[in-house]
């Protein structure tokens, strides 16, 4: 069954659905790249690794031993009795349990001296959210707008705040930033809406190469499709936002 969006499937930004799309999404980039950029570039599936603090994993810890003070108070009508002050009883809390977080991203490399010339990112929600997930990322992004390497940065997600552009006085459902290395501080941003078809966009390359097309909606129809996701979405609820 194909989806029932013209561009954007909502339903997959859920949080129990998305890591797999995300994945997918990857890897089908990479495999649709991979031919089209022979024999003078390869695409490298990356891995940026950090460390946070789960909003959803949480370690649920009662205390082994729990020391307690007793306070004597000396009752005043009635000398050399000592009185006991009641004990206070634990309370079982939720302490913050550290996650090691794996996100995926492509390079475009050229052959033979391996020169990162285009990064492909594909936006996750830590990335959209404050905290180490997106601190990580810009740290990330800024490297890259610095550098003589072209970025493309793909956010198919509705929630979370957006990464920082200017100019862009308009509110969009989802963005596909492409900044070539050469015209910066100038991009290409491709804003769209959920009634949208999503665009097709040129990978920046070094200059006089040319430049394959990246149909992200064939590619996302195709893993709809192929992970059989209309079977397990339940479309009378509404979708995650």
């Amino acid at each position: 069954m194909s989806s029932l969006f013209p561009g954007m499937n909502p339903y997959l930004e859920d949080p129990d659905l998305w890591p797999g799309v995300h994945g997918r999404l990857i890897v089908g980039i990479a495999d649709s790249l991979s031919p089209q950029l022979r024999p003078k570039y390869f695409v490298a599936i990356e891995e940026r690794i950090y460390q946070t603090t789960s909003d959803d994993r949480l370690l649920v810890g009662i205390p082994d031993v729990v020391v307690q003070h007793q306070k004597t108070a000396k009752n005043t009508q009635i000398p050399n009795i000592a009185i006991v002050a009641p004990t206070v009883s634990p309370k079982t809390v939720t302490v913050p349990l550290p996650e090691t977080v794996k996100e995926r991203y492509l390079e475009v490399r050229k052959v033979g001296t391996k020169e990162v010339v285009t990064v492909i990112e594909v936006l996750s929600p830590k990335n959209k959210r404050p905290g180490e997930g997106r601190n990580a990322y810009e740290n990330k992004r800024q490297r890259v707008l610095g550098s003589s390497t072209h970025l493309v940065e793909i956010d198919l997600l509705r929630a979370g705040e957006p990464m920082l552009v200017f100019g862009d006085g308009t509110q969009n459902d989802y963005r596909i930033l492409v900044s070539r290395a050469e015209n910066r501080p100038q991009a290409d941003l491709y804003a769209f809406n959920l009634q949208d078809t999503i665009p097709s966009f040129p990978l920046p390359l070094r200059t006089d190469d040319r430049e394959p097309l990246v149909d992200l909606q064939t590619l996302l129809t195709g893993i709809y499709e192929r992970a059989g996701y209309d079977l397990i979405i339940d479309y009378s609820q509404e979708p995650a936002s």
